[in-house]
């Protein structure tokens, strides 16, 4: 065979020059029977016998051979050794000219060579792409799209797989290209007709996947009827390998807020509640994983404000219900899944009101009670994430404090993972805005002002340190309590509320500055000797110099200044700083409110000095 093929080789080559097709068809076939029965061994021997410059030559529309040489180029291309030689002896640039032919097995045999040569190899894509094959076979797959014949399918496939290879690039600039050359119809469509043909759909399915992850792509999808197609191919799916591969080209594009609608309307989500249902109970690997998925997928299609609304319903709808049931479930996934349903589903103050009137605090109250010793953190984190989304109408946090939501809460104090404790923060901040019994209950409370002081410090998670400065300004801003301001100076608390004041958010630095105006009108000899450890001053007095200060952060500082006047030590460094240059300054701010309490504050200056 060694012998036979060596031959056949140096034949070929004699051949190729002579182009006396009888005897070049001959040589062929010994190539191509030789790749069937040692196809890697008979690739080595091509590459060696330098005979792939000749197979260039030979690629020619004229020849009756031409099929044969692209389907021995086809077959050596499956070795990936043999990509980068292929597209190093010139191949590509005749086999795109070979797009153009009208014989078909000359069109299925180029398209095979074309896209084993582009799998997993960036360079043969990149020659396909610069000799502008991508182009032609668009063009292809559009005039053959409703063609139904098996000759037709079969070019189909061949011209679907080529894509499928040639799109599966890390860079995103040949899918790109593939999208603005309109292929996303073209396959959506192709998709819906051939939906029969099991080779076909799944080369449409892997070039989906691999178009959608880019963002210019989901405009196009959502002007197709896509997710139909998806969801009727996925009713279809038996196997969990096939539903596989519908899932990880819905994920992606469910992403886009006008498909999640489309999927909603396609009925996918009685699909997912449906396979949610069938594997609930199985400890199957496989059923585990799906499971999973498509309950992750359900949480991702609530993201979406009409998608969420229309399956809401009013909290009668029959999804809401079900996905209600989930929570008080063993499954850990379901749990998780349940509590996230329903932070998407409160979104809104109409939802929120309903849920909590009808009984779901308690509900994620039970499943967070279930989780605090050793506890699942990703269900804590959702179900914290629910009731602090739950907090946001004014209505409903006097019902959820009485319900003992703080209690429940509280009950993390100890955690040690930042995304709990992150929430666990922002449902108290929530759950006392507006509410002063609340907040004095909770700002005295030491273990939890403490946590705050210490959590003030977490220089490696900003959103919790962030949270936890809100927070205790929070506790002095809503209770206006003497004894959580005692608590918090006892605590430590007061430097971190100064530092909050120079924080880039507007909104952070005003908080900071309202509590500490508090705190300087009702417990200013309890706070003193912290407030000028802290310079507060020297901050107040950047704060009003820097002409980029926010308006509001003006008015607030100059309302504290004024403040401080009652302290001795504080007030000497007031008169230390200059404080009347800067505040005349301000008389002529451009806002009347800064205008006016520079002119009020002038005057307390003035008379003090």
């Amino acid at each position: 065979m060694a012998d036979n093929l060596s031959d056949t080789l140096k034949k070929l080559k004699i051949t190729a020059v002579d182009r006396t097709d009888d005897s070049l068809e001959g040589c062929l076939d010994c190539l191509l029977q030789a790749l069937t029965q040692n196809n890697m061994e008979t690739s080595e021997k091509i590459q060696g016998s330098g005979i792939l410059q000749v197979f260039a030559s030979l690629l020619i529309p004229q020849s009756s051979c031409t099929a044969k040489v692209a389907n021995v180029i086809a077959e050596i291309a499956k070795n990936e050794f043999m990509r980068i030689p292929c597209v190093d002896a010139g191949l590509i640039s005749p086999l795109v000219q070979l797009l153009n032919s009208k014989d078909q097995e000359v069109l299925l045999q180029t398209g095979r060579a074309l896209g084993n040569i582009c799998y997993d190899s960036h360079e043969g894509r990149s020659a396909v792409d610069q000799a502008g094959g991508a182009q032609i076979v668009v063009d292809h797959l559009r005039s053959l799209c409703s063609k139904t014949d098996p000759a037709s399918e079969k070019l189909l496939t061949v011209f679907c797989g080529m894509l499928m290879n040639y799109s599966n690039e890390k860079n995103d600039s040949l899918q790109a290209q593939l999208i603005n050359m309109g292929v996303i119809p073209t396959l959506v469509k192709l998709l819906g007709i051939h939906c029969q043909n099991a080779a076909l759909t799944e080369m449409c399915l892997v070039a989906f996947g691999n178009l959608a992850e880019l963002e210019s792509s989901k405009e196009q999808f959502a002007s197709t009827n896509i997710a139909e197609e998806l969801v009727k191919l996925f009713k279809k799916q038996i196997e969990h390998d096939k539903r596989e591969m519908v899932f990880e080209v819905l994920a992606p594009l469910a992403e886009n807020d006008a498909i999640k609608l489309q999927l909603v309307e396609s009925g996918l989500v009685e699909c997912l509640l449906e396979i949610v249902q069938q594997k609930v109970d199985s400890d199957k690997e496989e059923d585990i994983a799906e499971l999973k998925t498509a309950s992750d997928l359900m949480v991702l299609l609530l993201l979406g404000d009409e998608s969420m609304q229309k399956l809401f319903e009013g909290g009668k709808g029959n999804v809401f219900q079900r996905v209600l049931s989930w929570i008080p479930s063993n499954n850990h996934q379901l749990q998780l899944a349940g509590a996230l349903a329903i932070a998407n589903f409160a979104r809104n103050d109409g939802n929120c009101i309903h849920m909590v009137d009808n009984g779901i605090v308690e509900k994620l109250m039970d499943l967070l009670d279930r989780h605090v010793e050793d506890g699942n953190v990703t269900v804590q984190h959702a179900a914290l994430s629910a009731l602090r989304n739950l907090a946001i109408p004014v209505v409903n946090k006097a019902k959820m404090l009485s319900a003992g939501v703080t209690e429940a809460v509280l009950k993390f104090l100890k955690s040690e993972m930042p995304p709990v404790q992150f929430k666990l923060l922002g449902t108290l901040r929530m759950l006392i805005d507006a509410q002063a019994e609340a907040a004095e209950q909770l700002g005295k409370n030491v273990k939890l002002v403490e946590r705050l002081v210490e959590w003030c410090e977490a220089k490696d998670h900003a959103g919790v340190m962030g949270e936890s400065n809100r927070l205790l300004s929070a506790l002095i801003r809503h209770s206006k309590s003497k004894d959580v301001i005692k608590t918090i100076v006892q605590s430590g608390g007061i430097k971190h509320l100064v530092t909050m004041a120079t924080s880039e958010h507007v909104i952070m630095q005003n908080e900071a500055l309202v509590a500490l105006a508090l705190i300087a009108a009702l417990e200013l000899g309890t706070a003193e000797k912290d407030l000028e450890s802290a310079q507060l001053v020297q901050i107040l007095h950047r704060l009003l110099a820097d002409e980029r200060s926010a308006p509001e952060i003006k008015y607030n500082s100059m309302v504290l200044i004024c403040a401080l006047m009652g302290s001795e030590s504080l007030h000497k460094e007031v008169q230390d700083l200059a404080f009347l240059d800067v505040v005349s300054k301000l008389r002529s701010h451009e806002n009347k409110s800064v205008a006016q309490q520079a002119s009020l504050t002038e005057q307390r200056l003035a008379v003090e000095s």
